[in-house]
This record gives structure tokens, C-alpha cells and sequence, in this order.
């Protein structure tokens, strides 16, 4: 009874260490979110989501919302970080012809959305909202690949990560330059100290920590806080600290690795994976989802408003044009290819995938209409829709793919 009782948690990590599991998990809790948020429990979610927890002398006097958007989503991305530091050192990113096409997509996929919000709005008083359709959700967009295409190549899983989160640190960036009304420097300067001090222990004592699960804990855990609190002082959002800190992992144990050597980005990406799974991002759904659709007055006077058009076009026109665009022409001129096994209707079909906006999306659109609520509900309703649409889109022509693969 009790060995059992004690092998439940490994089973549970075990479970949800695969991707579908976690997209299901994913999408479940932004289901709920909707579903609560549109309920007699409107209120009551509201509440639980705007308490404010947190020590302010240090800034951290967060939402339960932030803490679950900027606390919790650095976990999924110190696991992008790792998963994308091993496939550039050790995968099939350590080719430039095959990194190129994903990092010069990324860029086609911010820029044409924007443009065309750009052109929707046009002389209006909203045109300063530009930058709400040039992200992907790469949690939502993962998932749905995760549950609709397990028998595709695993190079366009790779091609999707890579767009996403190379996206993903264009809008960051673009929140940092445009949105940030202050940007602290000495905060952001510190941070640097803290992951140096990371990635020194971690390369010289990686086969410690690769034995000891208890060590990164008890060591490396107060520097990642610590990288992350810094971060989020400076102004700058705080994901971006779980990046730095994953490529600051290294790949493999020593000098004298050899085929099979997980590493200790491995062993990292191993543990952390049911963490990030199973709560982090779900949690992070939950508060992130909860959109209530029926304030904003009557639907025919939101749909012809040009935020939302801006919006819906930049994220289901705007993203497959630039994405796919790009990458046809990089082919086209230059000596990158594709990866094994991706056709170039695989590709398109990514292409819709990223059309995904929801969580940065839903970020801008608040810094955006910071003092317009009528504009704000409009943007999310628009970035709800058109999310959903292009999840819809995306997971049948995938689907499609993977009975064809």
C-alpha cells in the first residue's frame, strides 16, 4: 500500500509529461475560465484574480493574475529555453540553413499583422494598438499541435517553437520600447549577476546536479528567483528571465559526453516538465481566459469596430502571409530548406496555428487601452474570436496531415 502510495507521483509526472495531456489540461482551464467568467461567479473570479499579493518596497505587489502571467509562465519558458538551447547546440538548430527560416518566419509573422492593423486603422485614435496581433501564444499553439498532430515531423514541432518564441521576444521587446513608461536600468543590470552566477554553477558542477535533484532546488532555485524578481523591477516582462536562464543551461555534462548523453538541459527539461504541465500553465489559462463576452454592448456595433477588424485580420490574414510568405521567400532565395519530412502545406498549416494571439495579445491590448475599457473589451473579444478561429483552422488542416504522415 504504501510503495503505491509512493509511486503515484512519478506516474502522475510520467502522465503529464506528455504533450497532449498538457493541452488538454491547457485548454480545459481556459474553457472553465470562460465558462466562470460569464457566470453568477463573474464576481467572486474577478476578486480572486485582482487580489493583490506581494511585498511592494520590492515591486512585487502583484494581482494573483500577474503572479499566475508573470511568475508561472517563466516556468514553461525556462523550459523553452532549455528545449531550444539543446537544439541549438545538439539538434537540428545547429544548422544555419534550417535555423534561418524560423527566425527570419517569426519576423515576417510580427511584421504584415501589424501592417495591416496599421492600415485598418489608419488616422484613428486606436492605431497606437499595432502591436496586439504580432504575437503568438506558443503555449495554446504547442497544445493544439501537441493533441492534433502527434504523427507529424518532429521538425515542425521545432519550426512552430522556434517562430513562437523568437515572436514571443519581439513583443517582449516591442512592450519594453513602446509600452514601458519607465524602464529601470540598475534592476535590469543586476539581473545579469545572478544568472552569470547560474550558468557558472551549472557548467561546473552540471554531473552534481544532473545526479542530485535536490541540489538545483536548494542552489539554483534563489538565483532564478532572484533573475526573475530583477527582471520584472526593471519594467521588462518577466519571461523573459526563465529564457536566459535556460540557455544558460548546458547541454551536456562535460567534455567527455558521448551519444545518449541527456545532459543536464535534459535532465532539467525531465523534471520541470510535469511542474510546467500540470500547473503552471493551466493556472496561468485559468486567469488569463476569463473574458466576460457580453459587456461590451451589442455584437454588431463590436464586430464593425476597426480595433476588431484591425485585430481578426492581422491574426488570421496578418500571421499565415507573413509567416508563410517569409518562409517561402528564405527558401526560395537563399540555401536554408525545410526540415525532414515537412511539406510546404505543413508549413501553411503552422502558419494558421500562429494566428494563436491570446496570452501576449491579451497583454498589449491591456497596456493598450489602459484607460478605454469599451476599446480593451473590444481588442479581447477580437483576440478571443480570432484565436479561436484560427485553433479551429490550423487543428483541421493538421489533423488532416497527420493521418496523411
Amino acid at each position: 500500500m504504501n510503495r503505491a502510495f509512493a509511486a503515484a507521483p512519478r506516474r502522475v509526472a510520467t502522465i503529464l509529461r506528455k504533450e497532449t495531456v498538457g493541452g488538454f489540461l491547457l485548454v480545459g482551464a481556459a474553457v472553465i475560465a470562460l465558462v466562470v467568467a460569464n457566470s453568477p461567479l463573474r464576481t467572486s473570479y474577478e476578486k480572486l484574480r485582482d487580489t493583490v499579493v506581494g511585498y511592494a518596497p520590492w515591486h512585487l505587489d502583484l494581482t494573483v493574475g500577474q503572479w499566475a502571467s508573470d511568475g508561472l509562465l517563466a516556468v514553461f519558458f525556462f523550459l523553452v529555453g532549455l528545449e531550444l538551447k539543446r537544439e541549438v547546440v545538439d539538434g537540428e538548430l545547429r544548422a544555419p540553413r534550417t535555423a534561418v527560416i524560423p527566425v527570419l518566419a517569426a519576423v515576417g509573422g510580427v511584421a504584415v499583422p501589424a501592417l495591416i492593423y496599421l492600415a485598418v486603422n489608419r488616422g484613428g485614435q486606436n492605431a497606437h494598438g499595432w502591436a496586439i496581433p504580432t504575437a503568438t501564444d506558443i503555449a495554446f499553439a504547442v497544445a493544439v499541435l501537441a493533441v492534433v498532430g502527434s504523427r507529424l515531423p518532429a521538425s515542425l514541432r521545432l519550426f512552430l517553437l522556434t517562430l513562437a518564441v523568437v515572436d514571443d521576444l519581439i513583443a517582449i521587446v516591442i512592450i519594453a520600447v513602446v509600452y514601458t513608461e519607465h524602464l529601470a536600468w540598475t534592476p535590469l543590470l543586476l539581473a545579469l549577476l545572478p544568472i552569470a552566477v547560474f550558468a557558472f554553477l551549472t557548467h561546473r558542477w552540471a554531473n552534481w546536479f544532473a545526479r542530485n535533484a535536490i541540489a538545483a532546488w536548494v542552489f539554483l532555485l534563489p538565483l532564478g528567483v532572484a533573475a526573475w524578481a530583477l527582471v520584472h523591477a526593471s519594467g521588462i516582462h518577466a519571461t523573459i528571465a526563465g529564457v536566459l536562464l535556460g540557455f544558460a543551461t548546458p547541454v551536456f555534462r562535460g567534455s567527455d559526453h558521448g551519444p545518449g548523453d541527456d545532459g543536464l538541459a535534459g535532465q532539467f527539461e525531465h523534471r520541470f516538465r510535469p511542474l510546467s504541465a500540470g500547473f503552471a500553465v493551466p493556472v496561468f489559462a485559468f486567469f488569463s481566459a476569463g473574458v466576460a463576452l457580453g459587456g461590451s454592448g451589442p455584437l454588431s456595433q463590436t464586430f464593425t469596430d476597426p480595433v476588431v477588424i484591425g485585430i481578426a485580420a492581422g491574426l488570421l490574414l496578418g500571421k499565415p502571409i507573413g509567416i508563410f510568405g517569409t518562409t517561402w521567400l528564405t527558401v526560395r532565395f537563399t540555401r536554408a530548406r525545410l526540415g525532414p519530412g515537412v511539406r510546404w502545406v505543413d508549413v501553411f498549416g503552422v502558419s494558421v496555428l500562429a494566428g494563436i494571439g491570446f496570452t501576449v495579445s491579451l497583454l498589449v491590448a491591456e497596456l493598450t487601452f489602459r484607460a478605454d475599457a469599451a476599446g480593451l473589451d473590444h481588442a479581447k473579444i477580437a483576440i478571443l474570436a480570432a484565436s479561436t478561429t484560427a485553433a479551429l483552422l490550423a487543428g483541421t488542416l493538421l489533423a488532416a496531415r497527420n493521418r496523411r504522415h
